[in-house]
């Protein structure tokens, strides 16, 4: 591999993480992670119908649209409040 190689793939891996957000960087704090990961989760979970339905069966709701309403909720915050910074 190649010096020009590498600075290339870095070049595309830094468009990427500056495209898409859930692909992380170096500075991403934990919680910053399980934060993306639970939205992508949930938004998977609301775009898939089949999927949907499966949860609303599992959590013994009646209504598919109401066990869309609480994904959507739960998308604000998926994992709580943040944590305190701790300023350096």
């Amino acid at each position: 591999m190649q010096a020009s190689d590498r600075f290339n793939i870095n070049s595309q891996l830094e468009h990427l993480q500056a495209k898409y957000v859930g692909t992380g960087h170096a500075d991403l704090t934990r919680f910053e992670w399980a934060v993306n990961i639970q939205r992508d989760s949930y938004a998977s979970y609301v775009g898939h119908y089949p999927m949907l339905a499966y949860f609303a069966i599992a959590e013994n709701e009646s209504i598919i649209g109401r066990e869309r309403y609480n994904f959507m909720q739960k998308m604000l915050l998926p994992c709580g409040l943040p944590p305190e910074r701790e300023d350096d």
